[in-house]
């Protein structure tokens, strides 16, 4: 018996963002779309749904715990978003050693039980692949759409193929297709060097009948942000290695109105 989708009440649209493997700068891109939605004047919360390896508090700065509420638990609050994180309950470098059942618990704790309040968007980072969490929230939470994050080399493209059968298959409604790491260019020239191959992830997502969403460069300041806790969106729509995440977001809103447009938004008002 399939189990029902239920929203979040109070939040209109739940977007995960995921990818077929590791090391494609997933969170990365999470971190920064989420706060280039909240600049753009969206309610925004992000969700560090990869349990094992959550890098969120780190790319954000952010060492404080969640507080209680009664039964429930109250976000943290940082640079206009609302945030959970197993990172926050498990700081350090102590890895989580769990098998799928408690997986799924977690994940409905930090679904569930946590005050996410009003929210036009709620971000959440999945792990990478295509295991126990993505399916467990797929099967019991009704989500607006799904981002795969890839970069242009073979072998990350051929997991991000997996990942869109993943969503297509658990009945998720694609958003699209974004190409991280795409080009470098060479400080103080116009020289673009194709790191890892051009044009894959946008002939991927032609290929899968998924709208491409752009591409992010491959740049020493995105990787400097997320070290110090200072993302690149932080930085504004006007800021020439920002407005990529900043175009992204803009795609993000457009996909996410269509989505909406045929299924009705995920907003449930709690009694």
């Amino acid at each position: 018996m399939e189990m029902p989708k239920v929203p979040i009440p109070g939040v209109k649209y739940l977007i995960t963002v995921g990818s077929g493997k590791g090391g494609v700068g997933k969170t990365t891109v999470s971190v920064n779309l989420a706060l280039a939605l909240a600049a753009s004047g969206n309610r925004v919360g992000l969700l560090d749904a990869d349990v094992y390896g959550p890098n969120v508090p780190r790319m954000l700065g952010v060492n404080e715990a969640p507080k209680g509420a009664g039964e429930r638990i109250r976000p943290v609050e940082h640079q206009g978003l609302k945030l959970m994180s197993m990172g926050f309950l498990n700081p350090g470098d102590k890895p989580v050693i769990w098998r799928g059942p408690m997986l799924h618990s977690v994940l409905q704790q930090f679904v569930r039980n946590v005050e996410w309040g009003e929210l036009d968007y709620l971000v959440v980072d999945l792990p990478p692949g295509t295991g126990d969490v993505s399916l467990s929230l797929a099967q019991s939470t009704l989500i607006t759409g799904a981002i795969v994050v890839t970069t242009p080399s073979e072998v990350s493209l051929e997991d991000a193929r997996k990942a869109v059968h993943m969503f297509r298959q658990l009945r998720v409604e694609l958003l699209g297709l974004v190409e991280n790491m795409s080009y470098l260019v060479v400080p103080g020239t116009d020289q673009r060097i194709d790191v890892f191959g051009q044009g894959g992830g946008r002939a991927t997502a032609t290929q899968m009948g998924v709208p491409f969403l752009g591409e992010l460069p491959l740049v020493p300041e995105i990787r400097i942000g997320g070290d110090t806790g200072k993302p690149v969106a932080l930085a504004g729509r006007a800021n020439p290695v920002a407005a990529p995440f900043f175009a992204l977001a803009d795609a993000v809103v457009r996909r996410t109105e269509e989505a909406a447009a045929i299924k009705g938004p995920t907003i449930l008002v709690e009694d």
